[in-house]
């Protein structure tokens, strides 16, 4: 009796050890395929964000398409091709608008296109007045430019408003109108006497103007537009099939027109500044 029980002390003891050995190898294996399988999905997301940055990267640089074969080589970058095809569509599509105009009998196209360049110039006249009428067609093309240029990622293309460039030129333009007109209005001795206004000692914060108004017009416009892009590329990487829709309608269309407004808003009321 004693020896069999013993015997099955025995027998349960190296069962029990076999058990917790078997349970242990387990526990180990289990572990290892873990490991494997954390490592491979860092490994994953590693390559899926230097993706990421690379394809932002690649995004973000101007690209040139082709070169002009003058004077060494004039390389034409992707945002002046954008340009000059955003320049044709607008000419063709101001052609036939502009067809078939009638005084007595105008049509819905006649209608709607009145409509909407009587709503810009009674925006800007009314900020401008009677005095700055003449800066009015100016700004309107800039208006109808930046807005069509910010949208132009919904047709496939780049946004010409994505390059520096192209906001440094549209700045250096709307501070040389800007400048134009307050010596049109005030000549050339009121124009250098303004500088002194209110007070001398406004002198050196009146000519950094000069420099700050083109750099705040140009960064201002530049940042946003970069700053959408970016954040619809993430969207696009991270849910490409449904969730960039209704952002994009944000970012590309609602987004765009806001900043092509604030732009001319702002060109709109230095100058008015510029000539009280």
């Amino acid at each position: 009796m004693h020896k069999n029980t013993m015997l099955f002390l025995c027998i349960f003891v190296k069962t029990s050890i076999d058990f917790l050995s078997s349970q242990s190898k387990i526990k180990k294996a289990n572990l290892g395929v873990a490991q494997t399988t954390v490592k491979a999905i860092y490994a994953k997301g590693g390559r899926q964000t230097g993706n990421l940055s690379e394809t932002l990267m690649e995004e973000l640089q101007c690209k040139t398409v082709f070169t002009i074969p003058l004077f060494g080589g004039i390389p034409v970058s992707e945002s002046v091709v954008v340009t000059w095809i955003i320049m044709a569509i607008l000419v063709v599509l101001s052609i036939f608008l502009v067809r078939n105009l009638s005084v007595e009998n105008p049509g819905k196209k006649q209608l709607l296109l009145e409509a909407g360049v009587g709503f810009l110039q009674d925006f800007f006249e009314g900020i401008l007045g009677e005095e700055g009428k003449r800066y009015v067609p100016y700004l309107m093309s800039v208006v109808i430019y930046i807005g069509v240029a910010n949208i132009a990622g919904i047709f496939g293309f780049t946004p010409p408003t994505k390059d520096l460039n192209v906001t440094i030129a549209l700045a250096l333009m709307s501070i040389a109108l800007i400048e134009y007109a307050g010596f049109h209005k005030k000549g050339g001795k009121g124009f250098l006497k303004s500088f002194a206004e209110p007070t001398p000692v406004m002198l050196p914060i009146n000519i950094l103007e000069i420099a700050i108004r083109p750099t705040s017009l140009c960064m201002r416009l530049f940042g946003n537009v970069l700053g959408s892009f970016v954040v619809m590329k993430l969207l696009e990487f991270i849910c490409p099939a449904f969730l960039p829709v209704p952002f994009s309608l944000y970012f590309d269309i609602f987004d765009g027109f806001i900043q092509a407004y604030v732009f001319v808003f702002l060109t709109s009321l230095f100058v008015k500044e510029a000539i009280e």
